[in-house]
Parts: structure tokens; sequence; C-alpha cells
């Protein structure tokens, strides 16, 4: 009897044994305490302070040529069953060429320049789950939510640089001379999103997100006689996530 006993429990733990190792462990007991993300996007630079507009009328350039690809990660910590904590680093840049819209050299060439603009914010964000993003079922397994949408906010650190490099022309005398003027630092900043996350298998996401941020920094003294440079913009991004 004893035999029979043990072979009926071993065959009616054999399909829960199964679930636990293809959830992974600790899935088949509680609900995961972390999830880990990389997405790439598309930042649309707003540019709207004056050295965007300066640059804009003086070179072959368009508010549109300095927005970019961006790529990033986040790492989520679950404070309760809909809030996480998010702490994230992001890198969007673009480089472009350009010239000068009016003029030329004495050998009516073009006077050229390569225009260079960079973002990398350090961010912590709050997100909340609209809905549940799983439930459990007794004590035995958590079972993911198929598409579970998600707002937010945050803030943090961003580094930038915006740097202009090749030949330019000096208003008073008019002559043409090669340089390199450049700013960069760290200036605080703000952000909101919201996004959806897609369950996949119960450890793997497919995650889309839009984003806003709002930054502003004091330029250095090549562009002393500048506004605080607009560092704001909105991104959609798109990745994949994996729980633990």
């Amino acid at each position: 009897m004893r035999s029979v006993h043990a072979l009926t429990l071993a065959i009616l733990l054999a399909p829960a044994a199964a679930v636990a190792q293809d959830m992974g462990d600790g899935f088949f007991f509680r609900e995961p305490v972390a999830t880990w993300s990389v997405r790439a996007g598309y930042g649309v630079a707003n540019a709207g302070s004056d050295i965007f507009s300066f640059t804009s009328r003086q070179l072959t350039l368009e508010k549109s040529d300095f927005s970019g690809v961006n790529i990033g990660s986040d790492l989520d910590f679950r404070l309760a069953s809909r809030l996480t904590l998010g702490l994230g680093i992001w890198y969007e840049g673009r480089s472009t060429p350009s010239e000068y819209r009016d003029f030329v050299d004495q050998d009516d060439l073009p006077i050229e320049q390569t225009t260079k603009f960079r973002r990398m914010p350090l961010t912590a964000s709050l997100k909340f789950y609209v809905t549940p993003r799983g439930r459990s079922i007794g004590h035995f397994a958590w079972i993911p939510t198929k598409v579970a949408p998600y707002i937010g906010a945050g803030g943090g650190a961003m580094w930038y640089s915006f740097e202009q490099k090749g030949d330019f022309i000096d208003q008073p005398s008019m002559d043409v001379f090669h340089d390199t003027v450049k700013s960069e630092g760290w200036t605080p900043e703000g952000h909101a999103m919201a996004g959806v996350d897609v369950s996949l298998t119960p450890r793997f996401v497919l995650t889309g997100e839009g984003r806003y941020t709002y930054a502003k920094a004091k330029m250095d003294e090549d562009f002393i006689d500048f506004d605080k440079i607009d560092l704001s913009g909105f991104a959609i991004t798109a990745g994949l996530a994996i729980r633990f």
C-alpha cells in the first residue's frame, strides 16, 4: 500500500514539477520581485531654445536633425502588487553634417561643419500598473496577466553634450576659421510615461513605452550669449524584459 501511495503521489506531483521547471526558480511559488528590460526607439527633441533656432537659421539644419535613435535599460523592483521602483539609463545622440545657408568660401565651396547633440539620463521612476500584473493560484503558482498597462513618473540627472566642429565665419571680419565649440555637463531632469507589458511567457515580456522628459541646462562659455539649452523631448521605445 505504501508503494501504491508513493506512486500515486509521484504521478500527481509530476505536472506541478514540470510547470515549476518551465517557469524557473520562484515562479511556481511566488510573484517575481524584479524585471530587467532593454529597449530601443526614437526620441523627438523639443529643440526649443535659442541655440537651436540660431543654428537652424545659419546652417542647413532643421529641428528634426536634433532628434535620433535611443537605447536604454531599466531595472524595476516590486514594491507592491501594482507598484514598482525602476532605475534606468538611456542614451540618445545624433551627428549631422551641415554648411552655411547664405555663405561660401573664396573658391565658391561650401563652408562645412558637423553638429553633435547627445543626451544620457540616469533615472528613478515609480510605475503604477492600471490592472493587476498577474494572479496567484493558491500557494503554488503565479500566473501573469497577458496585457498590463501602466503609468508612471520620476526624476534623475541628465548628461548632455552639444558640439559643433568645422569651419565658421567670424561675423565682423567675415573671415573663415576652423574651430570646435562645445557645451556639456549634468542637469536635473523629470519625466512622465505610459506603457504596456505583454507577457510572452511567465518569464519573458514584450514592453512598449512613451515617455516625455523635461530638462534644461546652462551652456558653457563657448555659448555664453545663449539662454539655457532645451534638453526636453518625447520618446517612444519597445523592447524585451525578463522577470526574476
